[in-house]
């Protein structure tokens, strides 16, 4: 079940997620998707493990698990941290002013199961939803393709591929789950 928790707690599941002011593009070129998982690397992995990612053009999904022993002010911290960083090099490079992302970011507590397949799925299949490809592995700024690998990567995929029965359930959910996803069953927020 997802629910809003206003703060981390250590070994907890989080669904974090944020968008741009007034629907501006945070990413216009690949750079800045390959830059804003650098920052997010950065300021980020200290605190978290990546369960699943995704950026779209006006927003972005991270799924983490908390590491042990983190308090919550300084997670805050870190991933303010990230995104003033970006926003600061994002609007240096396009010689633009202001705010680049909504006022606070949002979290919710993943505290079920089965919710957080449906997570998983929901951040992977939100390219879809947005009309940007018509196959989940179309989009290369997600860590799907991660999943479907046994290169190592950053993403910490062994509980999404214990949850789903290993890479080939993994693909075959996530191919089989577009047209119930897309009838807004999975509709969430962001």
């Amino acid at each position: 079940m997802k629910k809003s928790s206003e703060t981390f707690e250590s070994g907890k599941i989080y669904h974090l997620y944020s968008r741009s002011i007034g629907n501006q593009e945070l990413f216009l070129r690949e750079e800045n998707y390959k830059f804003f998982l650098s920052r997010y690397s950065r300021y980020c992995d200290d605190y978290f493990e990546t369960i699943a990612y995704c950026l779209i053009p006006n927003h972005f999904h991270f799924l983490v698990r908390i590491r042990d022993n983190q308090q919550d002010l300084a997670i805050v911290k870190a991933f303010s941290n990230f995104l003033n960083s970006y926003a600061k090099a994002f609007n240096k490079s396009i010689g633009r002013n202001g705010g680049l992302f909504q006022r606070k970011f949002k979290r919710k507590l993943i505290d079920d199961e089965s919710y957080l397949s449906r997570i998983i799925l929901y951040i992977h299949l939100n390219p879809i939803r947005h009309g940007l490809v018509k196959k989940v592995n179309e989009w290369k700024y997600s860590s799907f393709e991660s999943y479907c690998t046994y290169k190592p990567s950053k993403v910490s995929r062994e509980l999404g591929l214990v949850w789903f029965g290993g890479i080939p359930e993994f693909i075959k959910i996530h191919d089989s789950s577009i047209e119930e996803y897309l009838l807004d069953e999975y509709s969430l927020e962001g």
